[in-house]
């Protein structure tokens, strides 16, 4: 068995319960941890030397500074173990991402006591970790980041709480396991094709721009089209080597435009979502109303931030438990 598996089964068995655990999270002292750090070795050596030595010569003054730096060793073991007991950790938020980005847990610390929290570490496996202070009676917020690579639910690991203030001789630590996830979008297509014609009420397509009203697709810029109706947002969520696109534009008795799964020039389950993700984003971009249907799912004509985030939480969600 090597030292990885038994300091996981060591933090198993010190987080004293089974993750998730309920909010608010109190770190008690049964849950906190201290030992040694290198400093603090080195600081125990010398002492045991110098008590050698006081012995050796028989100086009193040498007896007197040992004993001295003795209780200054112990008061920061209680002083490193008191900058973590008590405290309270509740989850926050966690804005959606897109796959291959990188999440962003917020934990909130509240400091109940009327002493100050310095230099509270907190990290996580695989991620970035943070260090916050807390106020006596106040709250701090910390960030943790993680690499999302897959659409879906990302759990936040195990979280590991440290301190070594004020000295540095001892490492105090915890550990908790919050009740946190972050919604990972599918990454959208570099390079989708462009946005389909929106249907008429008949099912049919539609064969001009006759109006300016609805929104109705966007098809490939020519030099005589109007700079009013290029999709600027559209260009530039592709990035400058993208070529431009026109909007069509149509009455407001045709049908709403529909991103639709088999619509969608791709062959592969991540492949069609990474196409419509990106169809979502640019009809967002061009202002217009649109619907989503998918294997098992179909939303409805809408626009707007909401709609935006119901139709890519249902990409990232599809096929998944």
């Amino acid at each position: 068995m090597n030292a990885a598996t038994l300091r996981e089964r060591f933090a198993v068995w010190a987080l004293r319960t089974r993750p998730p655990e309920a909010a608010p999270i109190v770190l008690g002292r049964r849950r906190i941890y201290v030992l040694p750090t290198r400093a603090g070795v080195a600081f125990a050596v010398v002492l045991f030397v110098m008590m050698i030595g006081a012995i050796n010569y028989n100086l009193s003054l040498g007896h007197a500074l040992v004993f001295l730096l003795v209780g200054l060793g112990i008061s920061a073991i209680l002083q490193t173990f008191r900058n973590l007991a008590g405290l309270v950790i509740d989850p926050g938020r966690c804005e959606p991402v897109f796959a291959g980005e990188i999440a962003h847990f917020a934990l909130a610390l509240r400091n109940p006591r009327d002493h100050e929290r310095r230099q509270i570490r907190l990290g996580i496996a695989g991620g970035s970790g943070d260090s916050v202070d807390v106020a006596p009676v106040g709250a701090a917020q910390a960030r943790l980041g993680l690499p999302a690579p897959r659409r879906g639910w990302l759990t936040l690991p195990r979280v590991t709480l440290e301190t070594r203030y004020p000295l540095g001789l001892v490492r105090a630590w915890a550990y908790a396991a919050p009740d946190m996830r972050c919604l990972v979008y599918p990454q959208p297509a570099a390079d989708a094709p462009p946005l389909p014609a929106a249907a008429g009420s008949a099912g049919g397509s539609l064969q001009g721009a006759s109006g300016n009203e609805d929104f109705a697709g966007l098809r490939a810029h020519q030099p005589a089209d109007s700079p009013r109706h290029v999709a600027w947002k559209a260009a530039a969520r592709h990035g400058v080597a993208a070529p431009l696109q026109t909007k069509l534009f149509a009455g407001a008795s045709v049908g709403m435009l529909w991103l639709d799964w088999d619509a969608a020039p791709a062959d592969g389950v991540e492949a069609r979502l990474a196409i419509l993700a990106r169809w979502v984003l640019d009809a967002d971009a061009a202002g217009c109303a649109w619907g989503l249907r998918l294997p098992g799912a179909n939303l409805p004509p809408d626009r707007g931030a909401a709609h935006v985030h119901a139709c890519l939480k249902a990409l990232a969600l599809h096929g998944r438990a």
